[in-house]
């Protein structure tokens, strides 16, 4: 009996230290969260009144912006206010494309799904982390200047003093004008283009492009990621005039004996610049550059024997933006004297820095003569070349 009152006792002094812990423990616990509770609502209310103060000095940044902008504006004589409507945009990548001049490059993107372009971006203005995520798009939107227009010298000048034409003319048309937004053409009051290329790989600060509609050395503004569900609209409508495709198509190409022996030889010169895996896949782009007729309006229309004495100052042109801008009495008089027969003119384009001699008849048979090095220089860095993107190709 004695020994069950003990046992008693001393479970009853145990039950009441364990309750006595627990509740110290709770007391503890509860005084640590009531610390950290004060210590959270200090920082809430920290993080609100730099929040607040950031917000104030934003409008208070933009205001002083407006109110700098409002007295600059006011102060100037009104001949000058026109140049105050200008931005601080600078190139922020330049394109190395397989197109060496202006000649032979394509008139809309992704008709040459062979054509490519490494994109290199300027690392002080774009870091690489910038591309971050880009891989995951199949296309992307470029924003670019038309730095080789041979008219830019017109805008920096007064409107009143510009000579700037409003209507161009249009290959699609046989030389009909339209107004110049009504088109695509590089001669536009502020010459901004807009391409869209597919995006091969991403490698640093360089981006690989196929499908490009870009000359060697185009300065970049901006690229976007191409978004199908807003970008692609279905009921979208386009002038009928747009539809004739073929009249920009030739009815074949076909080399001549000699040529791929040719190219073979001089792919020893400029395999390891070139964006292209062999030569083979680059006598493939140059069937896909001259499917489609790249002559201008007036290389198929002006007399050929002029045509001969001017291929070479032509050779880093344009032949669409001469289309465009060619005076109407001009190219009234060259049609009337055109009367030889166009398989005798040998045309050039150039790719690579390679002059790709070709012939075309009247029926849109093409021929192509043969490849040779050109005077054009071609600008890709080393870097630059299918080697370094083989690995990562899609």
């Amino acid at each position: 009996m004695r020994g069950n009152i003990w046992e008693t006792k001393w479970l009853t002094v145990s039950i009441t230290l364990t309750l006595t812990a627990v509740s110290i423990s709770a007391y503890v616990l509860k005084r640590k969260w009531n610390h950290l509770n004060s210590k959270i609502e200090e920082l809430e209310a920290s993080l609100k009144s730099f929040s607040d103060n950031c917000a104030s000095e934003r409008q208070g940044r933009i205001r002083a912006q407006q109110a700098l902008r409002k007295e600059v504006t006011q102060s100037q004589p009104n001949s000058q206010k026109l140049n105050l409507t200008s931005y601080p945009m600078m190139p922020i990548g330049v394109v190395h494309s397989c197109f060496s001049t202006r000649n032979g490059t394509p008139r809309q993107p992704l008709l040459v799904p062979l054509a490519r372009a490494c994109l290199v971006f300027n690392t002080t203005r774009v870091p690489p982390a910038s591309l971050e995520g880009l891989e995951e798009y199949s296309h992307c939107w470029i924003l670019y200047v038309f730095h080789l227009n041979t008219d830019l010298d017109k805008l920096w000048k007064h409107p009143s003093k510009s000579g700037f034409k409003a209507k161009v003319r249009v290959p699609r048309l046989k030389g009909g004008r339209k107004g110049v937004f009504a088109t695509r053409s590089p001669h536009r009051p502020c010459p901004i283009g807009l391409t869209v290329a597919k995006v091969e790989a991403v490698q640093g600060n360089m981006i690989l492009l196929s499908g490009v509609d870009l000359v060697d050395g185009t300065p970049v503004l901006d690229i976007k990621p191409y978004l199908p569900y807003c970008d692609n609209i279905q009921e979208a409508t386009v002038p009928n005039w747009l539809m004739e495709d073929n009249l920009l198509s030739v009815a074949s190409v076909s080399f001549s004996e000699h040529f791929t022996s040719a190219l073979k030889n001089i792919w020893i010169m400029v395999e390891k610049k070139s964006l292209y895996a062999s030569p083979g896949e680059l006598q493939s782009l140059i069937k896909q550059v001259l499917s489609w007729d790249i002559r201008s309006l007036s290389q198929r229309n002006r007399p050929h024997d002029t045509l001969l004495k001017k291929e070479n100052d032509e050779l880093l042109g344009n032949t669409a933006d001469v289309d465009e801008h060619q005076d109407e009495t001009t190219l009234a008089h060259e049609r009337e004297q055109n009367a030889l027969n166009s398989n005798e003119i040998i045309y050039h384009l150039i790719l690579e820095g390679l002059d790709v001699s070709y012939r075309i008849d009247h029926d849109g048979y093409v021929i192509v003569e043969k490849i040779s090095t050109s005077d054009v220089q071609d600008n890709k860095p080393n870097f630059c070349n299918y080697l370094t993107w083989k690995d990562k190709l899609q």
